[in-house]
């Protein structure tokens, strides 16, 4: 998990979905969004990486336990 930095938003996806076993049905468009995303600087569409990682960590508020907690602060650490 130390070297998320280093990954592709779209790996931190993937680590998100693993661990995820039901996610909130308001989560999941910004996570399909997530999958598609290499950097914090890409663009989905119309909506920044920033963005979509914004409003996923809203509507992910679930989504717990130690895993949760590292990729949440890490996706935090990414728009600040």
């Amino acid at each position: 998990m130390n070297d998320l930095q280093n990954k592709p938003l779209s790996y931190t996806a993937q680590i998100i979905r693993s661990n995820w076993v039901n996610p909130s049905p308001y989560a999941l468009p910004y996570l399909e969004a997530l999958e598609q995303l290499n950097s914090i600087d890409d663009n989905y569409y119309a909506d920044t990486a920033e963005s979509v990682v914004i409003y996923f960590l809203a509507n992910a508020q679930t989504w717990r336990g130690d895993t949760a907690r590292l990729v949440k602060a890490h996706l935090k650490s990414l728009v600040k």
